[in-house]
């Protein structure tokens, strides 16, 4: 091998671009503490009642889309 074949092509490799960080619950929109975060599928939730409440209105929008 040589040394040209042995690095990686610089070019075709793309950094991924960073992730945001979740600052918001995505059932009431409010702004998440430390403290009181409900973890679900990857989600951040402020509790329980919020991430119900959007399982809930995705189950709707997908009755309504059938």
């Amino acid at each position: 091998m040589t040394a040209e074949t042995a690095k990686p092509d610089t070019q075709t490799t793309q950094a991924k671009p960073p992730e945001e960080k979740q600052t918001n619950c995505l059932g009431c929109n409010k702004p998440i503490k430390k403290l009181k975060r409900y973890y679900r599928n990857g989600k951040f939730y402020c509790n329980k009642k919020c991430w119900r409440k959007t399982i809930a209105s995705k189950a709707k929008e997908t009755e309504a889309g059938k």
